[in-house]
Formats: structure tokens, sequence, C-alpha cells
């Protein structure tokens, strides 16, 4: 079964980079919608991006619209979500999730059946 990995986050600063990536382990991730979800203490966990099967479609919540980008690498087996302008409330544990032949494009966390195991974004001065 496909297995997701995310790495790239880290401690930045309010106005810094991070740009998170996930991966299959031992598999492709071709084939798959994935979707980015975020989750900070005390609070429910947040769709902010996803990206169809074939990459052609892409949208963001809008609390992160305009300052972070999610594209896919297939030759790379990855989906990446470049963040940018990052700010105190972006705080959180960023997870990626994926469903095999999702056509469209989701940000509800309940049409992924695949979970990464997530990576801390912490955003502070």
């Amino acid at each position: 079964q496909l297995q997701l990995v995310e790495s790239g986050g880290g401690l930045v600063q309010p106005g810094g980079s991070l740009r998170l990536s996930c991966a299959a382990s031992e598999s492709t991730l071709n084939g798959y919608g994935i979707g980015w979800f975020r989750q900070a203490p005390g609070k429910e966990r947040e769709g902010i991006s996803c990206i169809s099967t074939s990459g052609g479609i892409t949208n963001y919540a809008d609390s992160v619209k305009g300052r972070f980008t999610i594209s896919r690498d297939n030759a790379k087996n990855t989906v990446y979500l470049q963040m940018n302008s990052l700010k105190p409330e972006d705080t959180a544990v960023y997870y990626c999730a994926a469903r095999r032949q999702l056509v469209m494009c989701a940000m509800t966390d309940y049409v992924y059946n695949l979970w990464g195991q997530g990576t801390q974004v912490t955003v502070s001065s």
C-alpha cells in the first residue's frame, strides 16, 4: 500500500519561506490526487491545497491563496507545497494525503484514504 512521507518542515521567521515535499515510499504518486492539510494545536484540521491526478487542477484555501503554491513532479514522484510570506498563524503540523484516480481537486479530508505522518512548521521570530 502506498505510504506517504512529508519533509521540509522546520522553524522559519515570519515572512520566510519553506518548501514541503510529499513523496511515496516504495511506490509512485502517479495516478493519485494529493491534498495538503494542516492542524494547529487546539484547532480542527484544515484543507489548504490540492492537486489533481494530472496536475491540471489546483485549488487553495483563502487563508493561503497567493502565498502557497502546489505542484507535482511525476518524474521525481513528489508533490511540493511552496510556502512563501509565512505568518505565525501558519504554524501547524502539515499533512499530505492521497487518493487514487482523483480526477478533481478536493480539500476535504474524507475524500482521502492515505495520509502521511505530518511535518511540523513553526513560524516565529
